[in-house]
């Protein structure tokens, strides 16, 4: 039987940072991010190459790898889009699942992009909620 080794004093599980970062944030179904994509939010597909390859893309979103995502949209960053001028820019942020866009979403929100929020259940739940999906 493994056991956990002890955890350093203030440090957090992922299942807490994760709650925290839902916590914070107004998450959308799959329809509910689809009527903010027509009504002018940016969905941003975080998801590494491999898996936009694997399981296909939301057509029209924007694609910023999750590595690179505060760089591109900090509005103080030299590295930001051009899309990226404003705090109140309404961004939906996926994965394939909805756990590391919570992430992203929150740590958006602690750049003041306060509208930021993410797809809850991610690729997944917009494809078997069969919104539109390119190969």
């Amino acid at each position: 039987m493994q056991t956990d080794p002890p955890a350093p004093a203030g440090s957090r599980g992922i299942d807490e940072i994760l709650a925290d970062a839902r916590a914070r944030l107004t998450r959308l179904d799959a329809p509910a991010a689809a009527a903010a994509s027509r009504d002018g939010a940016v969905l941003i597909d975080i998801r590494p190459a491999a898996q936009r390859a694997t399981h296909g893309e939301i057509p029209g979103a924007l694609i910023i790898e999750r590595n690179v995502l505060e760089w591109r949209l900090d509005p103080r960053s030299d590295a930001r889009l051009p899309l990226a001028d404003r705090y109140d820019l309404p961004v939906v942020v996926f994965c394939q699942e909805g756990y590391t866009s919570s992430l992203a979403a929150a740590a958006l929100q602690d750049l003041g992009l306060h509208r930021a929020t993410d797809l809850t259940g991610g690729f997944a739940a917009w494809q078997s909620a069969g919104l539109p999906t390119t190969p």
